[in-house]
């Protein structure tokens, strides 16, 4: 992507893209935890707070992963309308 901090619609999408970034590590950081926490109550016993923390890592993880991934999609498909690319279709 150009440095082009002159134009409004670049500086967007960059800003954009940032929140993406974030938002992918954010949801896939919690998967991560759900699966340990997974594991830990697998070898030591399932609790109600484990539990609970699973599906709200889950719950949570997926409510910031979509959204992060349909924008993703969204600012690589305007980077290649940009560059001229055909988008497929």
């Amino acid at each position: 992507m150009p440095d082009n901090p002159a134009d409004p619609v670049l500086a967007r999408r960059a800003l954009i893209a940032k929140a993406v970034s974030i938002g992918q590590r954010v949801g896939y950081s919690l998967f991560g935890l759900s699966m340990v926490l997974f594991f830990y109550g697998l070898i030591t016993g399932y609790t109600e707070n484990i539990t609970t923390a699973i599906a709200a890592c889950l719950l949570i993880g997926s409510l910031i992963l979509a959204p992060a991934i349909v924008f993703g999609y969204a600012v690589k498909a305007a980077e290649r309308e940009d560059q001229g690319l055909s988008s497929g279709h």
